[in-house]
């Protein structure tokens, strides 16, 4: 029953303190177990179960006979907890109705036997699956384990309750708030530190129970992968396991369990060290799981009070978790590895808070593909259709308390200080799951996904910060993921992953013309377990943002590389190390760019850093920035769609307010064909930057840099046009604060230089174009 993805039993010694008397026991069984005591030469062996964290389950065999023996844990436990007999009592009723449940075969409540009360059932042979990524498994299986498992819990709770003769099995209506009220009684109980989060989630949940709290179904209480038994070849539930937390109540309670890990913090491994969850690789969505659920059981897919299910879900593991600690303090722990549970409870809870300020929409998104080209995945329609209604709601009614702040602290310090309310947009970006969308690896999203999402967030200049996806930590974030040790992740790229902190890129120089990356002089020089930095750096966006703590330098190492692309490296730099200068700010049209961290002039005096900060070794920095550089630069792409889509609503609604010589602005053939062209050119360069993200996507980034130059010259180009045609329509108010388009413009017409300027891109393409075209030839001839 016990066993791993091979079908074998992960067993081992029984551990010191849950060892009890053998001979006492096999003599009881083969006195009450029909069949065992046939073998009288065979011996009873006995072996613990590896895994699991509350009541110790033992591997027993005789002979041919395989049973699993389930017992409470030793010495004082908390109240209500470990009750046994329940677990026995709910198999049987189960069993008796044709639910794939282990055979129960005897309960014994003589506690003289073994030392405490136990019972028996039969050993099923079968797969269990413990990394919720489930490798090893092609996308198709995948699903169809998850399909499975989901139509395992809707037969269960379709059951009728009163036929199963469970009565006393449970109170009833009022589960919730039991819940609450038990499991924050339960961590009291064994808690050892105070943890606000705690708190605060238990006050949130028991003021916001939901309505509908009169559901009677049996429910499981732990339902989730690792407690069933797949048929050893077949996708198909032959058994689930550990019922200890089964009683009558809300069977939402169930759905919200299995979901819990696509939420789970990042901070603190999976259950059982498995992967975290990726949806690339064949795992239906949480919708779609919840759309087979509701159609088994004839409900409404667009589940009520989701955000309540889903918090009190992590708040009893906080709770399951802190009793597990405190078993271990105890020294009655079932499991090895439980003294890990001590850090995890903290995160649990904070993810729990965070859920429950989201708002969920459980029905899965109408899918017309009919329009598409290039189609989203459906979790990126779902993605989009939050942050458009995101945007509507929240970001764009703040542009204007952002504005205002910056002009009231043009001539202070704390103009280079975020205003609050970004803050607060912050958090709650981030408990909606709209967060750090740029990054398939977390987000789930592809990079067509990706794209009109960012053409969305691109319609409010601060709209990037608010979800994480702002350059230049995006670029440095990829660099770090893709290319950086695990100490490198752990100290930089998680907290940039949490927003905790922001970052700097430093590769342009003041001294030569960096547009040739090769001409880059600034020095990186081995000194013992240490790197010396050594040069000045200009351009180096977010810098001046006070939360910027590390910086990524490109610079030049001593190398018998002949090749001038092998001779510079990237190393990461800590802003606070002695030697670093930041020199001044660089205005882009005389703007300082404040929001995003402005734009900085840094000089490094020797600065010594570990030899530890450098990303992925000497002489690879040229490889590293082509590998940061392809999403990078059409995240730029993506998000000025968004830029002219905001140019051309402010042109189009300037021309139908304003009237000269007697007629509408619109009405005046000029400005209609402006607008005209502002349609065609946005649908050109969108099509464009689709087809480079659906590039990126199928082929790689190496095989899509000529899309990716392409768009790179021709999306700044339209976009500048367009806001330049807008503000001709709006007049002198198009140049001045009143508008954004001024602002606009100084932006996107930076992006024709940022990130290789225009003529570097335009010969790359003609570059490969004319390879491409002699390689036909060649081909025909």
């Amino acid at each position: 029953m016990e066993a791993g993805a091979t079908g074998e039993p992960e067993t081992t010694e029984v551990r010191p303190q849950h060892q009890f008397d053998c001979k006492s026991l096999e003599a009881y069984l083969n006195q009450h177990l029909p069949g065992l005591g046939a073998d009288s030469q065979a011996a009873l062996t006995v072996t613990q179960f590896s895994s699991g964290q509350s009541n110790p389950t033992f591997y027993l065999q005789k002979g041919l006979q395989a049973y699993v023996l389930r017992k409470k844990p030793p010495g004082q436990l908390l109240p209500k907890a470990h009750k046994i007999d329940r677990e026995f009592k709910v198999q049987q009723a189960l069993f008796s109705t044709g639910f794939p449940v282990p055979q129960p075969l005897l309960y014994c409540s003589d506690v003289s036997i073994i030392g405490t009360e136990f019972y028996l059932m039969e050993y099923v042979q079968g797969r269990i699956f413990r990394d919720f990524s489930l490798p090893g498994l092609n996308p198709a299986e995948r699903s169809a384990i998850y399909v499975a498992i989901i139509e395992t819990l809707a037969r269960l709770h379709s059951l009728n309750v009163h036929s199963l003769q469970l009565k006393g099995y449970g109170t009833g209506a009022g589960y919730c708030r039991r819940q609450v009220s038990t499991w924050t009684k339960q961590y009291e109980a064994a808690a050892h530190q105070d943890i606000p989060a705690m708190r605060q989630l238990s006050e949130w949940l028991m003021k916001n129970l939901p309505d509908n709290d009169s559901q009677e179904s049996l429910i499981h209480g732990d339902f989730k992968l690792d407690n069933i038994v797949f048929h050893p070849k077949e996708c198909r539930v032959i058994a689930v396991l550990d019922w200890e937390l089964s009683t009558i109540g809300h069977p939402l309670s169930d759905v919200a369990h299995l979901s819990m890990f696509y939420f789970w913090p990042r901070t603190i491994p999976m259950i059982n060290r498995g992967s975290h969850f990726h949806t690339s690789i064949g795992i239906p969505s949480m919708e779609e799981l919840i759309s087979v659920y509701c159609r088994c059981r004839g409900i409404h897919s667009n589940l009520p009070n989701w955000n309540f299910f889903l918090a009190l879900s992590y708040f009893k593991l906080a709770g399951i978790a802190q009793g597990v600690y405190n078993r271990y303090l105890l020294g009655n722990n079932s499991s090895e590895d439980s003294f890990l549970f001590a850090n995890t409870v903290q995160p649990l809870a904070e993810t729990g808070l965070q859920l429950s300020k989201r708002s969920f929409n459980t029905e899965l998104p109408r899918v017309d593909n009919t329009q598409q080209l290039f189609v989203q995945t459906r979790k990126g329609q779902e993605v989009l259709e939050k942050v458009k209604r995101f945007m509507k709601q929240h970001v764009l009614p703040a542009e204007k308390e952002v504005h205002e702040y910056y002009v009231q602290n043009e001539n202070s310090a704390g103009v280079w200080r975020q205003p609050s309310v970004i803050d607060k947009l912050k958090e709650m970006a981030k408990a909606e799951g709209l967060w750090n969308l740029f990054l398939p690896a977390v987000s789930g999203l592809s990079q067509v996904d990706y794209a009109l999402i960012a053409e969305e967030t691109g319609k409010c200049h601060f709209a990037p910060n608010v979800f994480n996806c702002q350059a230049p930590d995006t670029g440095n974030m990829e660099v770090l993921h893709l290319y950086g040790s695990e100490e490198q992740k752990q100290r930089w790229l998680e907290p940039l992953l949490q927003g905790s902190i922001a970052s700097a890129f430093c590769m342009t120089e003041p001294d030569v013309a960096s547009s040739d990356a090769t001409n880059i002089e600034c020095s990186i020089q081995r000194d013992g377990d240490s790197y010396v930095v050594t040069g000045k750096k200009w351009w180096s966006s977010g810098a001046g943002n006070p939360n910027c703590k590390i910086a990524i330098v490109l610079g030049r190492t001593e190398t018998t590389s002949v090749s001038r692309h092998k001779q510079h490296s990237m190393i990461l730099v800590p802003l606070d190390s002695p030697g670093v200068k930041v020199v001044r700010p660089l205005s882009v049209f005389g703007y300082l760019d404040q929001l995003h961290g402005g734009h900085m002039e840094i000089h490094f005096n020797q600065v010594r850093v570990p030899s530890s900060n450098l990303i992925l070794g000497e002489g690879r920095g040229f490889e590293i920035s082509q590998g940061r550089l392809g999403p990078g630069r059409i995240h730029h792409c993506m998000r000025s769609i968004g830029v002219a889509e905001r140019a051309l609503q402010v042109m189009c609604e300037r021309s139908a307010q304003r009237n000269t010589f007697k007629k509408k602005l619109y009405e005046h053939e000029v400005v209609a064909h402006w607008i005209a062209e502002s349609r065609i050119a946005i649908e050109e360069i969108r099509l464009l930057t689709l087809k480079a993200a659906h590039s990126i996507d199928t082929l790689g980034s190496a095989k899509a840099r000529k899309e990716i130059a392409m768009i790179k010259v021709a999306a700044p180009r339209a976009v500048c046009k367009i806001i330049d045609r807008a503000i001709q329509v709006c007049g002198g108010a198009g140049v001045s604060q009143d508008y954004p388009l001024a602002n606009m413009y100084a932006l996107s017409r930076t992006l024709r230089i940022a990130d290789g300027p225009d003529e570097v891109h335009l010969s790359a393409v003609a570059k490969m174009e004319l390879r491409e075209q002699v390689q036909r030839l060649a081909a025909k001839m």
